[in-house]
């Protein structure tokens, strides 16, 4: 299966979208259509951290004052499913690989291995 979760109004997803050759994936533009808990738990087991798959990055982090609470995996799950910014962006998966977020280290090792 190859899948790509991303946001349309992200300046970075659509550049990353760019700079790779989607015509084998799923594109799923988690704004319109939202993950589901199914989707999640998929990401979860691939990753091993909900932690992992959550945008600290989301202007909604910083308004709710999440960095000052204690969250658990449960909580970031939750956060997630609730609100889509939270999920960091893109999440690509292929076949058993993931690839989370948009460091320059991320996408070199995805277009690694479409190659």
């Amino acid at each position: 299966m190859k899948k790509i979760y991303f946001l349309k109004t992200c300046d970075t997803c659509r550049r990353i979208l760019k700079e790779i050759d989607t015509k084998e994936f799923t594109l799923q533009e988690i704004k319109t259509d939202p993950i589901t808990v199914s989707q999640l738990e998929e990401m979860y087991t691939l990753t091993n951290s909900y932690e992992a798959l959550f945008n600290k990055r989301s202007k909604k982090y910083t308004a709710m004052d999440l960095k000052n609470q204690s969250l658990s995996e449960k909580d970031y799950k939750q956060l997630i499913l609730d609100e889509y910014t939270f999920l960091k962006r893109p999440v690509i998966l292929i076949n058993d690989k993931i690839y989370v977020g948009n460091s320059k280290k991320t996408i070199e090792a995805l277009k690694k291995d479409l190659q």
